[in-house]
C-alpha cells in the first residue's frame, strides 16, 4: 500500500504576520494539471492494466526466472511504483494544502481506494522473492550486474522474510490499508479544524502554537492554556485514534510474530536494534549535562524562580523581536548552502523559483512541515508554515536539505532512491547546520552572539532530547496498549512519566500539560517515527565536526552519501568519515558538540 507524504517536523508555525513579502505556493502541474486532467485518468487505467499484467505474467513463477527474467520483473515493478508514486502525491499534496476541504478529501480517498485495488495483486511479488534460495539469488547477481545493483532492495525485502504471512492474509492486509487510513485521515482533520481564542481573537492551531515563542510571557500563558483547553475537550477522539492505532498494530506485530513493537520502524529504517538502544542510553543519560543544563540557565536569564512550559521555547529577554521577511529567509540560507558548495546552491535553486514550496499559512492547511519526494522522475516539493522567525528559517533549511537530498538521490531510480528515516534527516539536520553557522559568523556583538548559539542549542534539545522523550513516550503507550484500552487519564500519564525527567528541575508544569501529546503527527502517521531526528542530528554534528577539522575532500564525499539514497547501509555510508554509528562513543561526540555550545552559554555568564 502506497502511503501519503506527511508533517515530518514539530516546528513552531501559524498565520502570524502579514509583512512576509511574496511566499510561494505549490505548483503541482508538474504532477498533473489538475484532478480532472487526462493525463491523471490515462496513468490511473494503465496502472490497473499493468498491475494485472504483471501478476498475470509473473505469479507462481518468480523462482523460475533466469537474471535477465528477473530484471525484467524488477523494472516492471519499479515502473508501477513511479506511477503509482505520482498519482498519490499528486492527490496527498492536494489535501494536505487544504485538510478540510470535502472535495480534497474525497479525490484523495476514492484515488487511494483505486490504487490499492489495483495494486493488490503485486503483493506475491515480495512473497515469492523471499522464496527464492539465498545461493541461487546470489548466482543471479552474479550473472547480471544490472540486477545486482538492486541488491539492497533485496536485502531489505528478505529482512521481513521471518514475518511474513500467507499469500492470502496479505492480500487481505493490503486491501484493509485504505481502510486503516482512516484513523490517520480523522487526526489530520480534526487537528486542521481545531480553533483557538486568544484575546478574542480565533486562530488555528499553527497561530496558537507559534505564541509559545512571544516575548510577552502573559501571551505564551494564555496560549498554553487555551492549548490545554481545546485538547482536553477533544481528548477522547486523540485517544480513541491511538488506542486503535495502537491495537491494530498490536495485533499485526503478534501475527507477524515480532519481538517487540519497534522491530518493524527498525526493520524499515534499515536500523540495528542495539544501534538505536545505544543512542537512546546515550542521549537519556545525557539530560542532566544538556536540558537539565541548559534549562537552569534559561530560568536564571528570564529571571524566574521557577520555569513553566510555555518558558521552554520563550525568547531571551536580550533578544530583539523581529520578523523576517521570505526574501531574507531565501537569501540567508542560499548563501549557507552555497558557501558549503556552489553546487548544493544550484541544487536548492528551483525550490524558490520554481513552485516546489508552500510556505504561506492557510485554513485548513496541514499544520507543520515536510518535504515529500514525489517520484524521481519529477521533483521534491517542500510544505512551510512561515511565520518570519528565526526559527522558521531554520526550518526552511531544515526541508530545503531534505529536498536537495531527494534530488540528489533520485538518480538511484524508484526502488533505490528512498532513504530510511535515519538517514533521511542528514541533509535536513546539515542543512540547518550550516545556516546555524554562517548566522553566527555574522554576529556582531556578544549578544547576538548568545542569542543564537541559545537558540540553537535548544533546536538541538528539541530535536534530540525531546524526540528521545517522545520516542519513551511511545514505547511506554504500545506497552501499556497490550494490557487494554488506555483512558485518556491513562495516556496523559505516560505523557508526564517522560516529561519531567527529560526537560529537569527547572521545571513545573501547569494543569492541561498532560494533553500536549494529542497533537504530535508522527505518533499517529508513523510509530516510532522520532527517534530517527536523535539519530539525524547526532549522526551530522559527527558529520559536522569532521567536516569543521578540514577533512580532506569532504564536499565531495558528502554528495556522494546522498546520492546513494538507499542503496546503501549507514556503515558503508559513513565509513568514508571515518565514523560508525554502532560505535558507543559515536553518540557521545555528537552529543559533546550540543555540550560544548551550552559550555560557550555558561562561560558568558562569567
Amino acid at each position: 500500500m502506497l502511503t501519503l507524504p506527511f508533517p515530518v517536523r514539530d516546528a513552531n508555525a501559524g498565520s502570524g504576520p502579514k509583512d512576509l513579502g511574496d511566499l510561494p505556493e505549490w505548483d503541482l502541474s508538474d504532477l498533473y494539471p489538475a484532478p480532472d486532467a487526462p493525463e491523471l485518468k490515462r496513468d490511473l487505467d494503465w496502472l490497473e492494466e499493468a498491475c494485472a499484467s504483471f501478476a498475470a505474467d509473473y505469479e507462481g513463477k518468480l523462482a523460475e526466472l533466469d537474471a535477465k527474467g528477473l530484471l525484467d520483473c524488477v523494472l516492471r515493478n519499479e515502473r508501477i511504483s513511479a506511477i503509482a508514486g505520482r498519482l498519490m502525491s499528486f492527490a496527498g499534496l492536494r489535501y494536505y494544502q487544504q485538510t478540510t476541504d470535502a472535495e480534497r478529501a474525497k479525490f484523495l480517498s476514492d484515488l487511494q481506494e483505486k490504487v490499492t485495488v489495483y495494486t493488490t495483486p503485486l503483493v506475491f511479488f515480495t512473497l515469492e522473492l523471499n522464496r527464492i534460495d539465498e545461493d541461487r539469488l546470489q548466482a543471479l547477481f552474479a550473472e547480471n550486474d544490472e540486477l545486482a545493483r538492486y541488491a539492497p532492495v533485496f536485502r531489505r525485502i528478505r529482512a521481513m522474510k521471518p514475518y511474513q504471512l500467507s499469500d492470502e492474509l496479505e492480500r487481505f492486509l493490503h486491501d484493509m490499508g485504505a481502510v486503516g487510513d482512516a484513523w490517520e485521515k480523522l487526526f489530520d482533520e480534526t487537528i486542521a479544524g481545531l480553533t483557538f481564542e486568544i484575546d478574542g481573537e480565533e486562530m488555528g492551531i499553527e497561530s496558537t502554537l507559534n505564541l509559545l515563542t512571544e516575548q510577552d510571557r502573559s501571551k505564551r500563558e494564555a496560549a498554553s492554556h487555551e492549548l490545554a483547553r481545546v485538547f482536553g475537550e477533544n481528548i477522547k477522539t486523540f485517544a480513541r485514534v491511538h488506542n486503535t492505532q495502537a491495537k491494530e498494530k498490536e495485533i499485526l506485530d503478534r501475527w507477524r510474530g515480532m519481538p517487540t513493537a519497534q522491530t518493524g520502524r527498525h526493520l524499515s529504517n534499515d536500523v540495528e536494534p542495539e544501534v538505536v538502544e545505544a543512542l537512546r542510553e546515550a542521549v537519556v543519560a545525557a539530560y542532566p549535562k544538556l536540558s537539565h543544563r541548559y534549562y537552569e540557565l534559561k530560568r536564571k536569564w528570564l529571571g524566574l524562580d521557577r520555569m513553566q512550559v510555555w518558558d521552554r521555547n520563550a525568547p531571551l529577554p536580550l533578544e530583539e523581536p523581529r520578523t523576517i521577511g521570505w526574501d531574507e529567509a531565501e537569501k540567508t540560507v542560499m548563501e549557507a548552502y552555497q558557501a558549503f558548495d556552489p553546487r548544493m546552491g544550484d541544487l536548492a535553486q528551483p525550490f524558490f523559483k520554481k513552485g516546489w514550496i508552500d510556505a504561506a499559512v492557510k485554513p485548513g492547511k496541514a499544520p507543520g512541515a515536510f518535504a515529500h519526494p514525489t517520484v524521481t522522475e519529477v521533483h521534491p516539493y517542500v510544505m512551510l508554515n512561515y511565520l518570519g522567525k528565526p526559527r522558521d528559517v531554520m526550518t526552511l533549511a531544515h526541508e530545503l536539505g531534505h529536498g536537495v537530498h531527494q534530488v540528489l538521490a533520485a538518480g538511484q531510480g524508484e526502488m533505490l532512491s528512498s532513504t530510511p528515516l535515519t538517514l533521511a534527516e542528514t541533509a535536513s539536520v546539515f542543512g540547518e547546520m550550516l545556516t546555524f553557522r554562517k548566522m553566527l559568523d555574522k554576529a556582531e556583538t556578544k549578544e547576538q552572539r548568545k542569542v543564537l548559539l541559545a537558540g540553537k542549542v535548544e533546536d538541538m534539545i528539541n530535536t534530540v532530547i525531546r524526540q528521545i522523550a517522545f520516542y519513551d513516550f511511545e514505547c511506554k503507550l504500545h506497552e501499556a496498549r497490550r494490557g487494554g484500552e488506555l483512558t485518556p487519564d491513562q495516556i496523559n500519564a505516560i505523557w508526564m512519566s517522560v516529561q519531567g525527567e527529560s526537560l529537569g528541575p527547572a521545571f513545573d508544569f501547569m494543569d492541561g500539560y498532560e494533553t500536549f501529546w494529542a497533537y504530535i503527527p508522527h505518533f499517529v502517521h508513523s510509530p516510532f517515527y522520532v527517534y530517527a531526528y536523535a539519530f539525524g542530528d547526532g549522526l551530522v554534528n559527527a558529520l559536522y565536526s569532521v567536516y569543521a577539522e578540514g577533512e580532506d575532500g569532504f564536499e565531495e564525499k558528502y554528495f556522494e552519501m546522498l546520492k546513494a539514497g538507499g542503496s546503501k547501509h549507514h556503515k558503508e555510508l559513513l565509513a568514508p568519515f571515518g565514523l560508525d554509528a554502532s560505535d558507543p562513543e559515536f553518540w557521545d561526540k555528537g552529543l559533546s558538540m550540543i555540550s560544548g555550545m551550552i559550555d560557550e552559554l555558561e562561560a558568558m555568564e562569567k
